[in-house]
């Protein structure tokens, strides 16, 4: 927590790189982060390769920035944030953060559009444009590392195991019925898409969790997730099931 103002402000030392070509952006946060708990700080510009190569030499340290603190090297970035008792994420852990992104975000615009259509947020459009914008964004998540993505879903898909260029199609199967959906348009082609990879998507996710009992990671939103295979990747198969069904069935009366 910042200190209060009425006490002396304590003082950090940061080491980082501010060159013509380069700005340290870890060295710009760990500024902003002790200015915000009350520190005033003795900030030390690195401006070339060779000054920085011999901080590195003189403290025996591999990165910059480092920061010090009443004559004790804290470290860099990460550890001024477990310095302050701030989490520290680390690469290879578990993280809902894009999903819940991903979802907050549709469903806003989904009521934004609503409001924006007919005067009024809880309307039926509402529920299908928020399903439909979700697997649309779920869509450019797989399409940033398509590559990447058709690896991962490998490892559980049942169809992809058999045929390797499904893990190519799937995303651009996935965005054409999200778009359409939203428009409304083309039912006869975005309802079948829809229901054909959301049940193949489901039945597999099913089978590698609960009947195999696998410990995957879900390529639902890409191919560096690390969003465990199971709940997630089973409620997009689950919604593109039900707008599969449900978009025709409405449209038919």
């Amino acid at each position: 927590m910042p200190k209060d103002s009425n006490q002396p402000a304590q003082k950090a030392i940061l080491y980082r790189m501010v060159m013509e070509d380069h700005l340290c952006p870890y060295g710009l946060k760990s500024k902003d982060l002790l200015e915000r708990e009350g520190y005033t700080v003795e900030d030390h510009h690195l401006t070339s390769r060779e000054e920085t190569d011999a901080f590195k030499q003189k403290y025996s340290v591999e990165t910059t920035p480092q920061i010090f603190i009443g004559g004790e090297r804290i470290g860099g970035y990460d550890a001024l944030r477990e310095h302050f008792g701030q989490e520290v994420r680390g690469d290879d852990e578990t993280s809902y953060q894009p999903v819940i992104a991903i979802f907050s975000v549709a469903f806003l615009m989904a009521l934004g559009l609503s409001w924006a259509f007919f005067g009024s947020v809880f309307t039926v459009r509402a529920f299908e444009w928020f399903i439909a914008i979700s697997m649309c964004f779920l869509a450019v998540q797989k399409l940033q590392d398509i590559e990447g993505f058709s690896t991962m879903f490998l490892n559980y898909d049942l169809l992809a195991q058999r045929w390797v260029r499904y893990g190519y199609v799937y995303p651009f199967g996935e965005a054409i019925a999200g778009i359409l959906m939203v428009a409304g348009a083309l039912l006869w082609v975005s309802a079948p898409i829809a229901l054909v990879i959301g049940t193949i998507g489901a039945v597999s996710v099913f089978k590698a969790v609960y009947i195999d009992k696998q410990e995957l990671k879900c390529a639902c939103v890409g191919g560096g997730s690390n969003v465990p295979l199971g709940f997630v990747s089973l409620t997009e198969n689950l919604m593109m099931i039900f707008m599969g069904l449900w978009m025709p069935a409405r449209a038919l009366g």
